[in-house]
């Protein structure tokens, strides 16, 4: 299946079950909200899990795009990348968990062809608050799916206070071997799918207490389950980074963890700035920033003569097509390039600074610290600069 066959069979299940597709996807939440980008495909939602009425009503189901800062360290390995997109189907005070998980098997094994035999689930055992979660783990042995049991990795919540309940995940086996273990035993359990029974409010006391409307939340990684589906070693493997995969190794030449986090680091500032956000020094232009010069920092690590300028246009159309960003090709490729001039002259600055006797030593924290927050110049950077042969 294609990526875009696979979103499609997502939406259609569920609006042949009565779900009505949300709208809109950008990575900017609305108006007030503090967040700087859309971490989660419920984000959007949050006032409608809270109470308050969806105008489409309530079994919701949709498709939207989210940036995680948290993870940026993990990026370059199989399956975490900057920005990535979710599917998610809503239950706003309507079915319950016996339901959601009933279709999620009958989607993963019917409409997605996974052979149930890959498939393991967890759920939440019970804690001193709140007993196990007796409706999802019956229902899961009623379908023949073994269950392991844990407590934190299967309580949701959305902060100390607010909202809260147990899960259910969904993991598939990605190994070259028969099925083994259990999901926390071997992480070639892949989690694909959670699903979240919003049941509770955690007050500031720390109590838990029964919600008036209780919730289904379910969010399922497209990019991971492309992964499964299309049996590839990582997601950049999948089809929707096929123009990278073949464009990128032929421009610069970057070891394989290397390789993937310009590949994303790319895409993804190309998908922010898309959705309107430029470069800055603060707030969500300050992640851009950091984006843009993290990856060429890797870049021009390996050849200080490597340059943005050299990307085709191919993978700005495919990025901004995929993402229905409208006719903005030029515009994100321009503030690209301006990001690129403007980290070249700052570099320029930068091996003036260490030139300076202070740093003619081994550097420590405070120096890093301070070559950071004064001059902008990152640890990485610092260390690339010290080593080259005019210092």
């Amino acid at each position: 299946m294609t990526t875009d066959d696979t979103i499609k069979t997502f939406l259609d299940f569920f609006s042949e079950r009565g779900h009505r597709r949300t709208t809109g996807s950008s990575l900017i939440p609305p108006p007030g909200d503090p967040v700087l980008f859309t971490t989660s495909g419920m984000h959007p939602l949050t006032p409608y899990l809270e109470g308050q009425p969806h105008p489409f009503g309530h079994r919701l189901v949709g498709l939207q795009r989210c940036l995680r800062t948290t993870d940026l360290d993990e990026v370059g390995d199989r399956t975490h990348l900057t920005v990535f997109e979710m599917l998610g189907s809503w239950s706003l005070g309507d079915y319950g968990s016996t339901q959601t998980l009933r279709w999620g098997f009958e989607l993963l094994r019917d409409g997605f062809g996974i052979d149930p035999g890959r498939i393991h689930v967890t759920v939440f055992g019970g804690d001193d608050q709140v007993g196990l979660d007796t409706e999802s783990l019956q229902t899961w042995q009623n379908l023949g799916v073994p269950v392991e049991l844990t407590t934190d990795d299967n309580w949701w919540s959305n902060g100390p206070t607010g909202p809260c309940g147990p899960d259910s995940e969904l993991f598939v086996w990605t190994g070259d071997t028969p099925p083994q273990g259990t999901p926390t035993t071997d992480d070639r359990w892949m989690e694909v799918w959670n699903h979240v029974m919003m049941r509770y409010r955690r007050l500031d006391d720390g109590s838990v207490q029964p919600l008036q409307q209780q919730n289904i939340d379910t969010g399922l990684g497209l990019e991971r389950l492309m992964m499964v589906l299309q049996d590839k070693r990582s997601v950049y493997e999948i089809d929707l980074f096929e123009p990278w995969m073949r464009v990128v190794p032929k421009l610069w030449q970057l070891d394989e963890q290397s390789q993937r986090i310009v590949i994303d680091h790319l895409r993804s500032s190309i998908v922010i700035i898309g959705d309107g956000v430029r470069p800055s020094n603060t707030g969500r232009g300050y992640v851009l920033r950091r984006l843009i010069r993290r990856l060429l920092t890797i870049l021009w690590s390996i050849d200080n003569t490597s340059t943005l300028s050299d990307l085709p246009m191919e993978l700005f159309h495919h990025t901004l097509e995929h993402f229905h960003q409208g006719d903005v090709v030029l515009l994100v490729r321009q503030l690209l390039l301006d990001e690129e001039v403007r980290f070249r002259k700052l570099l320029e600055r930068g091996r003036h600074v260490i030139s300076h006797e202070r740093f003619r030593r081994p550097l420590n924290q405070e120096d890093f610290d301070y070559l950071h927050e004064t001059h902008g110049l990152p640890r990485e950077l610092v260390q690339s600069l010290l080593v080259e042969p005019s210092l």
